[in-house]
């Protein structure tokens, strides 16, 4: 649970940034995720707005480093990363405030911060979004509930810490937006379809990294399925094809459903059940026996995985 003032940790799901992109007012968009760099795999999201890769992060030096920094002043919207836990959010901001398509309504709280922020440096523009009150509170509403605050504490020098990072395509070059970095990654231009230089670019970064690390994550920020659908029926002709869509829609309004359920969870605050079904428990003397089977339970466990297979 996130306290005043201070970013909550979120899962990386599509079913998250889709809500937490209609929570923000904008609309138009969705979130899918990406399970292979393949080409076909693209081709079934298009259009493709902006991708967001989620990695294990690692300080690398400027000879690894793919791209070409840009500093100074740029139309494209770029802050820094000025607090934790808020790289997620920010990520799905880049990719928002630098889509340049008629069919996007950003809504008002976007829009209005995208204004406020139209002249401030990167820093600034950080600062700016830490202290977006709408824009954390939405971001918090993902906050996991617990039954103890515990104080933050800086990373250790050998715990693992993720990273999300956007790729946008931006008057015809593509920029890699890392809120780590002093300014936008220019990764060069692209004449019909921006992919072609963004996925050749992740495939060498995951298989850089694809000895010690298999943890990667890459969402895309998408066109609405169901409004674009929707268009396709209203121009469908025959009963073939007007089944076809029909299905297609019910597919994608299932899914929406069972998203929408999994964030009520997400968002749920159990700990009064729990500790209420903790309480009848101890009250029937139930508690301490069931606490040491579980024991007994867990040590047998290890012990098999010690002994291996026979």
């Amino acid at each position: 649970m996130a306290v005043n003032g201070q970013w909550c940790l979120i899962e990386s799901d599509p079913g998250v940034f889709s809500e937490l992109i209609k929570d923000f007012g904008c609309t138009g968009l969705q979130v899918e995720e990406l399970w292979s760099l393949d080409e076909c795999a693209f081709n079934d999201l298009k259009p493709v707005h902006g991708l967001i890769f989620l990695f294990k992060w690692k300080n690398e030096s400027e000879q690894d480093q793919q791209g070409k920094v840009v500093y100074g002043d740029t139309d494209i919207f770029f802050a820094k990363q000025v607090i934790n836990n808020a790289c997620a959010t920010q990520a799905i901001i880049s990719v928002l405030l630098n889509i340049e398509s008629s069919d996007i309504s950003l809504g008002d709280t976007l829009t209005q911060f995208r204004e406020f922020t139209s002249s401030f440096d990167p820093a600034l523009k950080g600062m700016s979004l830490t202290n977006a009150d709408r824009l954390r509170e939405v971001h918090n509403s993902f906050a996991r509930q617990n039954m103890f605050e515990f104080d933050s504490k800086s990373a250790e020098k050998d715990d693992d810490v993720y990273h999300f990072v956007a790729f946008v395509p931006f008057k015809d070059r593509v920029y890699e937006l890392d809120g780590l970095k002093p300014g936008p990654i220019d990764h060069g231009p692209f004449t019909d379809d921006w992919l072609t230089v963004v996925r050749p670019l992740l495939q060498a970064r995951v298989a850089r990294h694809a000895a010690t690390e298999i943890t990667f994550n890459l969402m895309a920020v998408v066109g609405d399925k169901l409004m674009a659908l929707d268009r396709e029926l209203r121009a469908a002709e025959g009963d073939m094809l007007v089944a076809d869509i029909k299905n297609k829609m019910r597919i994608e309004e299932e899914k929406r459903a069972n998203y929408k359920i999994e964030n009520i969870r997400r968002k749920h605050n159990y700990i009064p059940l729990i500790m209420e079904m903790l309480k009848i428990l101890s009250e029937k003397g139930m508690l301490l026996p069931l606490t040491e089977k579980a024991k007994e339970k867990l040590a047998s466990k290890s012990s098999t995985k010690k002994a291996g297979p026979s």
